[in-house]
């Protein structure tokens, strides 16, 4: 870890647990750890689509079975009776929404599968919180709803209503949907805008994985828009760590919020919105020599134009989650991707693709 610490209200979430949706994803997975770890059960939740090598979702997922307290429940969140009965029968304190359909560039080429686990699903969840005394719902959004903002670092305080991906669009509807939530049934929700989250166990479709597979294999790794692109990088250690602090950091109303000069973070509902990030973007020259280094070999760069749905930047504004619960990143991009490497070269290779 990274030298933070958490801690949860053991009285408050005694006898009832907390729901992971997405649980067998990369975050949700380390959350799961994480809560397990502390005492905390755990009912998680997956429909283990084929979006990514089924493979390592499963792999992640067998190192919770594994443990005391873990509940694990296969079930698609855009089935609306079986979500319902989900909430009904274990009846969560709080629930960590994860569950989502990634991908920016996947959006362009089959919007549906976005429609359904991004909106549908995401409905259904709001209406089982809403009718189990949820006490708090934090749920994913993303870097991408600043869409064609410009301006740096982005801020929760910005305005964020031109997206450029229908990906994006989903995550901005669902900050919006659950603000409707909190707004009608005092729901204390809380969204996260998560920043480019890499480390082990991460995500195949993620530019890290991607650029250390094909370094490691030979292949060229293609890198957009000629090269001048950055992204603020986030470890998940430092990803889990601010999740875990915002869980016991249940929103209220904020007192000093105005309809005549509204601010888009918070509300007069208990509803509030983070950027989950690391506040220092990397070039992707950057990244890739910090792979090669830890793989110690030279990439093949296959430069492409910039791609449909894509910014040039990204980086995080996290003063506000500093603020609230007294949390900053501490893992350097270097740190993490020799951590990353490792894992990929040890765990990765060896035992998941190689069976």
């Amino acid at each position: 870890m990274t030298g933070n610490t958490s801690s949860i209200s053991a009285s408050r979430l005694s006898g009832r647990p907390v729901l992971v949706t997405g649980v067998a994803g990369f975050i949700g997975a380390a959350l799961a750890h994480r809560l397990l770890g502390q005492g905390i059960r755990v009912v998680g939740v997956d429909n283990l689509n084929d979006y990514y090598d089924v493979r390592l979702k499963l792999a992640r997922l067998a190192t919770l079975q594994s443990q005391p307290g873990f509940t694990f429940e296969k079930l698609d969140l855009a089935q609306r009776v079986e979500t319902a009965a989900l909430f009904t029968h274990h009846q969560p304190v709080q629930v960590v929404n994860l569950a989502a359909q990634a991908g920016v560039r996947h959006s362009l080429e089959n919007p549906a599968a976005y429609v359904d686990s991004n909106l549908v699903g995401f409905a259904n969840v709001l209406e089982g919180c809403r009718h189990n005394e949820v006490e708090h719902l934090i749920f994913a959004s993303s870097s991408s709803v600043y869409g064609a903002n410009t301006l740096q670092p982005f801020s929760v305080e910005q305005g964020a209503d031109h997206p450029i991906s229908l990906y994006a669009a989903t995550k901005r509807a669902n900050e919006l949907m659950a603000h409707s939530y909190s707004h009608l049934y005092r729901l204390p929700a809380t969204g996260l805008r998560f920043f480019t989250v890499y480390g082990p166990w991460g995500r195949p479709d993620m530019a890290v994985f991607l650029f250390t597979d094909a370094i490691w294999h030979g292949r060229p790794i293609q890198v957009f828009n000629d090269g001048h692109m950055s992204r603020d990088f986030t470890y998940i250690d430092d990803a889990v760590e601010a999740v875990m602090r915002l869980l016991d950091h249940v929103p209220g109303p904020n007192p000093q919020w105005s309809g005549k000069a509204p601010d888009p973070a918070s509300s007069s509902a208990p509803w509030r919105l983070y950027n989950i990030g690391n506040h220092a973007p990397a070039p992707l020259r950057e990244l890739i020599s910090h792979i090669e280094a830890a793989l110690g070999r030279k990439a093949v760069l296959d430069f492409q134009p910039m791609q449909a749905g894509d910014v040039e930047t990204t980086y995080a504004d996290v003063s506000a989650l500093a603020h609230a619960v007294d949390f900053a990143p501490r893992t350097d991009l270097k740190t993490g991707i020799t951590a990353f490497v490792n894992w990929y070269l040890n765990i990765y290779l060896p035992r998941i693709v190689a069976g």
